[in-house]
C-alpha cells in the first residue's frame, strides 16, 4: 500500500509547473494586453455583460465547470482499473491539455466579441461549419443537464441534509446580489456576512434534513409527502425520492438560467466558491497533517490496487473508455462553452483569463485529485457507476476529515454539500449555455418556432424535456458513456477552433500546443463513440436475445437513441476537423483565406 500523500505531492508538482511555467508562455503566446477592452466593458448591459472582479469570477466560473463529473470519473476509473492509469491522465492530461483548452477557449473569445466557439469557428470555416459546431455543443448541453440533474437529485437523496443547505444558500445568493448590484453596499463587508451565513445554513441543513417522500432518513429529517410517488419514471432504477428530486432540479435549471446574471448566477457561485475551496482545499490539507501527524481514524494509505489490467474489472478496456470515463478533471469540452459563453462576457482585464482559464482547470484536477484519494482510501466493492461513486465521495471525504477532529457524522453529510454546489451550479449554467447556442444557430427569429426555440424560458424546456427522456429511461452506464464522448469530442472541437484562429491570426503561430491535444482526443473519442454505439447498445442489447425479451420500450428507443445521437456527433465532429484541416492548410499555402489580426476586433 502506498500512502495518500504522495498521490497529492505528485498531482501539486506537476500542476505548479504547468501553472507557472506553460500558462506563462501561453499567455505571452496569445498576446493578453490589460490596455485593450474586453467585451464585458465594451458591450456592459447589465444583464449578461457585467465586468466582474477576478475572485468573483474565478469562483462563478470554478464553479461552473467542476460538477459532479469530475468525481464519478476518477472514482469509476479507480476502481475498474487501478488508481495509478488514473492518478497519470489527471496529473499529465490536465496541465498539457485540459488547462490548455480552457485558456485558449477564454483567450479565442475575448478576440471575438465574448462569443462562443460556434461563432469563431464558422469566422473562418463558414457559416454551415459554424452551425454544426453550435448543433454539436448544443446536443452535448442536453446531455450535460440530464447527468448533472440527476447526480444531483441521487445526492439529495442519499444525503437530505445537502437539499436544506442549498436551498439556504441559494436564497443567501439572491439577497447578495441584490447587496451587490442593487443596493450597491460594501463588497468585503457583504463577503463576510453572507460567507458566514452561507455556513450557518451548512449546520441547519445538518441538523434539519429535507426528503420529499418517506424513505430511510437521519432523524428529524422533514418529509414533505404523504406518500411515495412510484409511478414517477426512473423511480424504479434510482428510487423514489431521487425520481422526484429529478424535475424539480430540472426546473429550477430552467427558470435560474433565466435570470440576469447578477441576480442569481455570479453571487451563488462566489458563495459556493468558499464552501468548494474549503471542500477540497481541506481535504488535500487533511491529507497532509493526517499523514505527518497521524491524526485520522484510520492510516491514510491505498486500499487500491495501483493497475488491474488493461482488460478492467468488469472486462472494460483501459482504451478508450478510461480517456472518456475521467473526462471533467482533465478535459472537457462543457468548459470551452462555459470560458466562450459566460466567463468572457464578464471578464474584466485580459490578463485575469490565465488565472481563470488555465489556473481554474487545474483547480478541477485538485478536486478530481480528491475523488480519487477517497476511492483509494475507501476501496469499495466493485459496481462501478454513480451509485457506488456518490457514497464513496462523501464517506472517504468524511474519513479524510478526521485529521482535523471533525466526526464522520459531519464530515460525510459536508462533503455531499460540497458536491452539490459544484452541480447546481454547472446545471442552470449548462441550461444557459445552451440557450446561447440555439441564439447563435437561429441569429434573428423568422417564425414562431424559431422565437420560441430562443427565447430564454421556451429554450429551457427545449433543453430540459428530453434531458427528463434521457434520465426516466434509467439506463445510467451507456448515458454516461455517452456523456464522456460527447464532452471530449467537443473539447477536441475546442481545440480545433483555437488551432484555426491561431493560423489565420498568424501564419507563424506553432500550432503543436492546441493541435497536438485535438489530434489525441479526436482519435479517444472516436473510438469511445464507437464502442458504445457497437457494443454497449447494438451488441449487449439488440444482439442479446436475454436483453431483447425483457426490454421495455422506453428502453429501446433510448437505445436507438444513444447509437444515432453517437453517430451524429462522429460525423460532425470528423467533418468539422476535416472543415477545420482545410483551413489551416489554405491558410500555410499563403492563399489569405481567413486572415485575422488583433485589429479586426
Amino acid at each position: 500500500m502506498v500512502q495518500i500523500i504522495w498521490l497529492v505531492v505528485a498531482v501539486m508538482a506537476l500542476f505548479t509547473v504547468g501553472y507557472l511555467g506553460y500558462s506563462k508562455y501561453l499567455s505571452q503566446f496569445v498576446d493578453l494586453d490589460d490596455s485593450r477592452e474586453t467585451p464585458a466593458h465594451k458591450y456592459e448591459d447589465g444583464q449578461e455583460y457585467v465586468p466582474s472582479a477576478k475572485p468573483v469570477l474565478l469562483g462563478h466560473h470554478y464553479s461552473s465547470i467542476a460538477g459532479g463529473a469530475p468525481i464519478v470519473g476518477p472514482i469509476t476509473a479507480g476502481v475498474l482499473w487501478g488508481w495509478v492509469p488514473a492518478l497519470a491522465w489527471i496529473a499529465i492530461g490536465n496541465p498539457l491539455m485540459g488547462s490548455v483548452h480552457d485558456f485558449v477557449s477564454l483567450s479565442a473569445s475575448l478576440r471575438h466579441e465574448g462569443k462562443s466557439i460556434g461563432y469563431i469557428v464558422g469566422e473562418y470555416v463558414g457559416e454551415r461549419g459554424k452551425n454544426m459546431l453550435l448543433w454539436f455543443a448544443f446536443l452535448t448541453i442536453i446531455l450535460v443537464v440530464a447527468v448533472f440533474a440527476l447526480v444531483v437529485a441521487i445526492v439529495f437523496n442519499a444525503y437530505p441534509q445537502a437539499a436544506t443547505a442549498s436551498l439556504i444558500y441559494i436564497g443567501l445568493a439572491v439577497l447578495l446580489g441584490a447587496w451587490l448590484y442593487q443596493f450597491d453596499l460594501p463588497f468585503i463587508a457583504g463577503t463576510a456576512i453572507f460567507v458566514s451565513l452561507m455556513f450557518v445554513g451548512v449546520w441547519v441543513g445538518i441538523q434539519y434534513p429535507l426528503a420529499l417522500v418517506p424513505g430511510d432518513y437521519p432523524a428529524q429529517t422533514i418529509v414533505l409527502l404523504g406518500s411515495q410517488p412510484s409511478w414517477l419514471p426512473a423511480a424504479g432504477a434510482f428510487g423514489a425520492n431521487t425520481a422526484a428530486w429529478i424535475p424539480i432540479v430540472l426546473i429550477y435549471g430552467a427558470i435560474a438560467s433565466a435570470l440576469p446574471v447578477w441576480t442569481l448566477l455570479q453571487p451563488r457561485d462566489y458563495l459556493s466558491s468558499f464552501l468548494l475551496y474549503t471542500g477540497v482545499g481541506g481535504a488535500l490539507l487533511a491529507v497532509i497533517v493526517g499523514t505527518v501527524l497521524g491524526t485520522a481514524n484510520q492510516p491514510l494509505t491505498t486500499n487500491l490496487a495501483p493497475f488491474y489490467g488493461f482488460i478492467g474489472q468488469n472486462g472494460a478496456p483501459l482504451f478508450p473508455l478510461l480517456f472518456i470515463t475521467i473526462a471533467c478533471g482533465t478535459i472537457s469540452g462543457f468548459h470551452s462553452l462555459v470560458s466562450s459563453g459566460t466567463t468572457a462576457k464578464q471578464i474584466s482585464r485580459e490578463s485575469d483569463a490565465r488565472a481563470i482559464g488555465y489556473g481554474g482547470m487545474l483547480g478541477e484536477g485538485l478536486l478530481a485529485t480528491v475523488a480519487l484519494v477517497t476511492v483509494a482510501l475507501v476501496a469499495p466493492d466493485v459496481g462501478g457507476g454513480i451509485g457506488l461513486a456518490l457514497p464513496t465521495f462523501a464517506t472517504g471525504g468524511g474519513i479524510l476529515l478526521t485529521s482535523f477532529g471533525i466526526p464522520t457524522s459531519f464530515g460525510a453529510p459536508f462533503m455531499a454539500l460540497v458536491l452539490v454546489s459544484f452541480l447546481l451550479t454547472s446545471t442552470d449554467t449548462a441550461v444557459r449555455l445552451g440557450r446561447y447556442m440555439m441564439e447563435e444557430i437561429i441569429g434573428t427569429p423568422e417564425s414562431s418556432v424559431q422565437s420560441f426555440a430562443a427565447d430564454r424560458y421556451g429554450n429551457a424546456a427545449v433543453q430540459t424535456i428530453p434531458a427528463y427522456v434521457l434520465i426516466a429511461s434509467g439506463s445510467w452506464a451507456t448515458l454516461w458513456q455517452l456523456f464522456g464522448g460527447a464532452n471530449q469530442l467537443l473539447a477536441a472541437l475546442a481545440l480545433l477552433t483555437a488551432t484555426v484562429w491561431l493560423a489565420n491570426w498568424d501564419e507563424s503561430k506553432q500550432l503543436l500546443s492546441t493541435g497536438g491535444p485535438m489530434a489525441v482526443m479526436v482519435g479517444i473519442t472516436v473510438s469511445g463513440l464507437l464502442w458504445l454505439a457497437f457494443y454497449s447498445n447494438i451488441y449487449t442489447k439488440f444482439l442479446n436475445d436475454a436483453w431483447m425479451a425483457e426490454a421495455t420500450i422506453v428502453q429501446i428507443l433510448s437505445a436507438v437513441a444513444q447509437i444515432s445521437l453517437a453517430f451524429v456527433l462522429i460525423y460532425l465532429g470528423l467533418s468539422l476537423v476535416r472543415m477545420g484541416y482545410e483551413n489551416v492548410q489554405n491558410v500555410r499555402e499563403g492563399d489569405g483565406t481567413g486572415a485575422f489580426s488583433l485589429s479586426d476586433d
